[in-house]
């Protein structure tokens, strides 16, 4: 069984793509019932023809009960300037989610997208004592893809010619596209692209949302998709490589926080988490993104406590 906990336009579309595959029974909670029922009853009627699934919505916490997978897609208010905007307030809501998926599905699988998704990934995970292996932020996937994107509109091909472009770090301004990594064809992109063109490049990833935010006000299919293809792989047990918020223990000379890095996702959660070869550039970006992010986890705390 998948539960979405907020039934938004983004939990409400990752439901979609869930039922419309018939991949497996849905519960949505959200604080609204009335919300969730219509949601429900909406995706019910997408649901293929010779699928023995369930759609369901509510606002008791109980249903989520012995949930495979539990998505976290609640939030209290939209940011603005920063992901970090509302911070303190969703982590109180997020730290009250977590305590009901602790009481009622504490084996499933948590994803989290709510922001600042890396801190708000912490928190679930430490709030709720889960295993780490079974908690991570869907976020750094979905820059991955924009990175990709934004490689093949500069080189003036179609996004399947961009391989490897990953993105580490934070979900927000201190992301870290991987240049070292991505490859137009068979020819690594930091031989092609100079310093002005990344940096131009970057600016891009990390201001993404923005630029949607202004053309039609959030992001919703990116997350969405980027979001199911996890669930399905989980639900599926199809092991799938992407980059994502978790915790981390050492790895990249960082622990105590979660950040966006490369893993292997399989039914029991995180299999693996790949330690890569980057440039000394990128290493050092990406530590000045964990102490951003180690940072925001020392604010949340002290509000919390």
């Amino acid at each position: 069984m998948i539960s979405i906990i907020g039934a938004g336009k983004v939990g409400s579309t990752i439901a979609f793509l869930c039922g419309s595959s018939g991949l497996d029974d849905l519960v949505l909670v959200n604080r609204d019932e009335k919300k969730a029922i219509g949601e429900a009853l909406d995706i019910t009627n997408a649901i293929p023809k010779n699928s023995t699934i369930s759609v369901s919505g509510t606002s008791d916490y109980s249903k989520i009960k012995n949930s495979n997978v539990c998505v976290i897609a609640a939030s209290v208010a939209s940011h603005i300037i920063t992901r970090s905007d509302v911070m303190l307030d969703q982590a109180k809501m997020i730290t009250e989610i977590a305590y009901k998926i602790s009481e009622f599905a504490p084996s499933s699988k948590v994803l989290v997208i709510t922001n600042p998704v890396d801190v708000m990934t912490y928190l679930v995970q430490k709030r709720a004592n889960l295993a780490s292996k079974n908690v991570l932020g869907v976020a750094s996937s979905l820059d991955s893809a924009r990175f990709r994107y934004l490689l093949a509109k500069e080189f003036g091909t179609d996004q399947s010619q961009i391989k490897d472009a990953l993105v580490m770090g934070e979900h927000d301004d201190s992301m870290v596209p991987i240049f070292s990594c991505a490859k137009f064809g068979s020819t690594l992109v930091d031989d092609i692209l100079d310093e002005q063109q990344k940096l131009r490049i970057t600016t891009s990833v990390r201001s993404y949302w923005k630029s949607l935010r202004d053309y039609k006000g959030s992001s919703v299919y990116g997350i969405a998709k980027n979001t199911f293809d996890v669930i399905n792989g989980i639900i599926k047990n199809q092991p799938l490589e992407i980059a994502a918020s978790v915790s981390l223990d050492g790895q990249y000379d960082t622990k105590d926080l979660c950040m966006g890095v490369p893993v292997t996702i399989t039914k029991d959660g995180i299999a693996q988490i790949h330690e890569i070869s980057i440039t000394p550039q990128e290493r050092e970006q990406l530590h000045k993104s964990a102490g951003i992010i180690q940072n925001n986890i020392a604010q949340v705390e002290k509000f919390l406590n």
